[in-house]
């Protein structure tokens, strides 16, 4: 049995059109989910400071090595060709090309010692994705399927407490984690929790299939290096009205139903829409709502903030997350990189020197500057890794380009951490000498999971209930302490 209906309408998931730029009452976004209140929990026992959640995932898998754990000392075939820099806390080194990250060390903290027991990327997505080890009951790398665990963005999105009724409690932006093979990977939907509760995707880089990394200005090809394609665009949600509705006609359930019948074709096969009309308001509130509209909106930005972040799909996007926290959103699960944009088994060092570290280390320094300006950093999460490491050892060049990479290693990586009332300059858990195993504190994708969760004040008695009325507890792990 479902939850009731709550008292301020939402959409429901098939109500939603799922084409192009134009889509039900102007909502540009090609894939939406449900925008449906749950339970809300009772915060008898709050756990930490933070209100949201900006979830940074790095599909494909960042290189400890070559980002937040160097090992200077190690072999070359191992050290890699990038050198490590000092940071402002004491003792501390990170690679030298995220200079601005290592200028704000204590703004944020790191988790050296996450590990998964997982080389494949689809099941590394979902361990992470999910905030658990081992894979669910038929479970199937090439798809998600209804009995996968739900993701860390659902859960959320469904327990705590509800602050905008007119956004979603969790979206992920700029687009579903899709390989270029049209394979979707698991983990990033509700699962067991259902499709409803599926996080809304903002699509806004609905064409962005074939191409890697920050577009325009660091878009490239893992064999070609740096290119541009001047037809790929990211594209803010549309919601204004479409050409010829009033908002008089808003009202008028005869001329709702007309325009979506006119847009039948663009909805999902067997789709109701006689459930439209419970969720006329909130679809009402949505449109007209200035501060709603404007959270959705980058690229009209002062000139200076955008450069701030970065004119490109990865400082868009963080800038996005910035703005939608700041209008109530619970958790914002930001995809940094399409297709696995980090998976780098060749080219590893130009890539990454080039087109993938500096616009996310400016990106986040920018975050990072902003929440703390607005005074936003203390109640707002930042959690920043991907599904995997990559190998100590540096192969001999994969594929034609006889480039030298690293290929996949769930056994270890990185995790950025700040805001939300963690303490910065502090780092846990530490890798071995040669980056390849934890060498102390080991750290579970649950306890990752736990320490958001936590962080966000849900107890750890909490539970959600499936579509059977089944409960499900949200914690299978402990937070993570900064000491």
């Amino acid at each position: 049995m479902l939850p009731p209906v709550p008292s301020h309408p939402m959409f429901g998931r098939r109500t939603m059109l799922q084409a192009g730029s134009v889509g039900l009452l102007g909502l540009g976004m090609n894939h939406v989910a449900a925008l449906r209140a749950a339970d809300v929990i009772s915060k008898t026992t709050r756990g930490g400071n933070a209100k949201s959640v900006i979830f940074v995932f790095l599909s494909g898998g960042l290189t400890q090595h070559d980002s937040f754990d160097p090992k200077p000392d190690a072999p070359a075939g191992i050290r890699g060709e990038f050198s490590a820099i000092a940071t402002q806390t004491p003792g501390v080194r990170i690679c030298e090309h995220l200079p601005m990250l290592a200028a704000r060390s204590q703004m944020w903290s790191m988790i050296r010692s996450l590990t998964t027991p997982y080389n494949e990327h689809s099941q590394g997505h979902t361990s992470i994705l999910t905030g658990r080890t081992p894979m669910p009951t038929g479970y199937n790398a090439s798809k998600p399927q209804s009995s996968d665990w739900p993701s860390i963005a659902s859960v959320v999105g469904n327990v705590a407490p509800r602050r905008n009724n007119n956004l979603p409690p969790a979206i992920v932006v700029p687009e579903r984690l899709i390989h270029n093979t049209g394979r979707v990977l698991p983990g990033q939907f509700g699962g067991l929790m259902g499709s409803r509760r599926d996080p809304w995707f903002v699509e806004a880089s609905p064409y962005n299939s074939k191409s890697y990394g920050a577009y325009p200005e660091y878009e490239f090809h893992f064999v070609r290096g740096r290119e541009r394609n001047k037809d790929l665009k990211f594209q803010s949600p549309n919601l204004s009205l479409p050409q010829g509705l009033s908002r008089s006609r808003l009202t008028d359930r005869d001329s709702l139903r007309g325009l979506l019948d006119e847009q039948r074709r663009d909805l999902d096969r067997g789709a109701a829409v006689q459930s439209f009309d419970r969720h006329r308001q909130a679809a009402i509130s949505l449109l007209t709502d200035t501060n709603v509209q404007n959270a959705f909106d980058v690229h009209s930005a002062p000139p200076e903030v955008l450069d701030r972040y970065g004119r490109n799909a990865f400082g868009w996007s963080l800038l996005m997350a910035r703005q939608l926290v700041e209008q109530g959103v619970n958790l914002v699960q930001v995809n940094l990189g399409n297709n696995e944009t980090w998976d780098t088994h060749e080219n590893n060092f130009p890539l990454l020197r080039d087109c993938l570290l500096p616009p996310t280390d400016r990106g986040i320094s920018a975050l990072l500057d902003d929440l703390q300006a607005r005074g936003l950093l203390d109640e707002t999460l930042i959690v920043m890794c991907g599904e995997m490491g990559r190998t100590p050892h540096i192969n001999a060049g994969a594929g034609a380009s006889k480039v030298r990479g690293r290929d996949h290693w769930g056994a270890v990586q990185t995790v950025f951490i700040a805001g939300g009332g963690i303490k910065g300059g502090v780092v846990v858990g530490t890798s071995d000498k040669h980056g390849a195993y934890p060498a102390t504190d080991p750290q579970l994708p649950e306890n990752l999971a736990a320490t958001i969760y936590h962080a966000l004040g849900i107890p750890d008695t909490a539970a959600w209930k499936d579509e059977l009325d089944r409960p499900h507890h949200i914690y299978h792990g402990e937070p993570i302490r900064f000491a």
